[in-house]
């Protein structure tokens, strides 16, 4: 018996479609993950999120320390004491939200780092139980 040319594509097709089933299928099977990896994994990512945030509360700090200055300048030159004042008080309040970002930075990536530990942990204990 011979094979025409339109089944045998037709057979090809149905084996890449049982491969890729069958990968689908076994992939989250074969990434099973400790629960200690799996909470590293979410503290990474909690770390990775809170980094960002921090960073933009630090790049509003500077803004708002930028824009502080130049309304104290725009208060000398006009010789407004009350202009001058506000901008002496928006830099200072811009230099604390910038140092809260700072820390906040700081915390977010000792999450980050614990989280990796945590995972590597997570990852070793189940290196160990398979011996």
């Amino acid at each position: 018996m011979t094979m025409t040319h339109r089944s045998g594509i037709q057979s090809l097709l149905r084996a890449f479609a049982l491969g890729g089933a069958l990968a689908f299928i076994a992939a989250p099977v074969a990434r099973a993950e400790s629960p200690a990896g799996k909470a590293g994994n979410e503290m990474e990512k909690k770390g990775n999120t809170e980094e960002k945030a921090a960073d933009a509360e630090k790049a509003k700090g500077k803004k708002m320390q930028k824009k502080g200055e130049a309304v104290e300048k725009a208060g000398e030159k006009n010789d407004n004491k009350a202009q001058e004042e506000a901008g002496k008080k928006m830099q200072k309040k811009g230099k604390a939200t910038e140092k809260a970002g700072e820390a906040r930075h700081e915390a977010a990536e000792q999450m980050e780092k614990s989280g990796a530990e945590t995972e590597k942990a997570g990852a070793k204990a189940k290196a160990d139980a398979k011996k």
